[in-house]
């Protein structure tokens, strides 16, 4: 079954990809990445704890694993409009919230509402999105959408910052709520073809074709079960070394400097990984993409364990090669490997699990690098790794 959409026909692809880009950008960098820039000057007025608040963050990623699965459901009954841009709504409503918070109940209600729109809003619906209106042709569309949205932290890091540095963080998050309001709700209502209705349940299915619906259906369940595993362990060591990659680095006795400079290696070649994509990996099957960039991410992790600052460049290059072409396959797998239909359900179940792991990796990790060091962290990290590699070998290539 596919699904109708209204003025199919006369879809701008590329503006539509534009479009949700600058929304992902914006979305972004004021929900994933927001307290890499303003939880240090928002401890430091309130006098919460830097830990306390950076909490909040996996806090909403709790949230919004836990809605994750209701929003790919409205996704496949109603498309992606009024999701997307109830997102938007929430996330402002959330920055406000934030911008006024006196104690730490206020500030974690603000991350609650956040939670949903992260749920909402980011990759895994606008995915969903691209996957009701395109079907099996919207992986290029995913791939452009991934390659603009790479460049939220490097956009969003500076702009926050000088905010923060002109009118303090209470102000940042009204005129960051505002910008919401301005340019991502007109973005999803107004660009964002409208899909018709789907009914909440099919045609009732034929006695000869129902064994092998029950065969499929088990079958499919199997994989769908192989295919979250691969991508939770691959969130695990994702957000484990996102958060803990420069104290890594200095545990392994590499210069501030030099380890800031290895982290920076990973952006970019997270956008070359995502262009060879687009340009040269597209007729590959997601499987093969999916195996790669495990493989490069789990290679590049290892190669840090020498502690050998030039070999780090080339391990943080692969890995961030790895992660860029994941983050396309998390999108695109799915849908080759299940179809169309269901496609906003299964994208929302799959989030559920990557966003607790998310929210529980980097905490996990912390734990292991205070008791036991990096080099075991780094250890523990290609374990998962390789883990992630072994569940992909199971999913089909055809």
């Amino acid at each position: 079954m596919s699904y109708p959409i209204s003025s199919q026909r006369t879809i701008n692809r590329v503006g539509l990809v534009w479009a949700m880009g600058i929304a992902q950008i914006l979305a972004w960098s004021t929900t994933y990445y927001l307290p890499a820039v303003l939880a240090t000057p928002i401890a430091r007025e309130t006098e919460w704890s830097i830990t306390s608040t950076v909490a909040g963050l996996s806090w909403g990623l709790l949230v919004a694993g836990a809605c994750s699965p209701l929003v790919g459901r409205q996704i496949d009954l109603h498309g992606g409009r009024p999701v997307l841009a109830t997102s938007s709504i929430l996330m402002a409503l959330g920055l406000l919230l934030m911008g006024v918070a006196g104690n730490l109940v206020i500030y974690y209600l603000a991350w609650t509402f956040i939670g949903v729109a992260m749920a909402a809003g980011l990759y895994d619906a606008a995915f969903s999105t691209l996957g009701r209106l395109f079907g099996d042709s919207a992986r290029t569309s995913m791939t452009g959408l991934t390659l603009l949205g790479g460049f939220a932290s490097t956009l969003g890091w500076p702009l926050i910052a000088g905010l923060e540095h002109q009118i303090g963080w209470r102000y940042s998050c009204v005129t960051l709520a505002a910008a919401h309001l301005v340019i991502g709700l007109p973005i999803h209502l107004l660009l964002i073809p409208k899909s018709e209705s789907i009914p909440n349940s099919d045609t009732a299915p034929t006695d000869d074709s129902a064994a092998a619906t029950a065969h499929h259906t088990k079958s499919g369940n199997r994989l769908f079960l192989l295919l979250a595993a691969l991508l939770t362990l691959q969130s695990l060591v994702i957000s484990s070394v996102s958060v803990h990659l420069l104290n890594v680095l200095k545990l392994l006795g590499i210069a501030t400097a030099t380890a800031l400079a290895i982290g920076m290696m990973i952006g970019p070649s997270q956008v070359v990984a995502r262009l060879a994509e687009f340009s040269f990996g597209r007729n590959l099957h997601p499987t093969t993409s999916a195996k790669a960039a495990i493989l490069l991410s789990g290679i590049g992790i290892g190669l840090l364990v020498p502690a050998i600052p030039w070999l780090a460049f080339i391990a943080m290059a692969l890995y961030g090669a790895g992660n860029g072409i994941l983050t396309i396959a998390r999108g695109t797998l799915p849908l080759a490997l299940f179809g169309q239909d269901g496609y906003g359900a299964r994208m929302g179940l799959l989030a559920r699990s990557m966003m607790i792991a998310q929210a529980v990796g980097p905490v996990a990790a912390a734990v292991i690098l205070d008791k036991l060091g990096s080099t075991p962290l780094l250890v523990v990290m290609c374990v998962l790794a390789t883990a992630s590699l072994i569940a992909s070998f199971g999913l089909p290539s055809k």
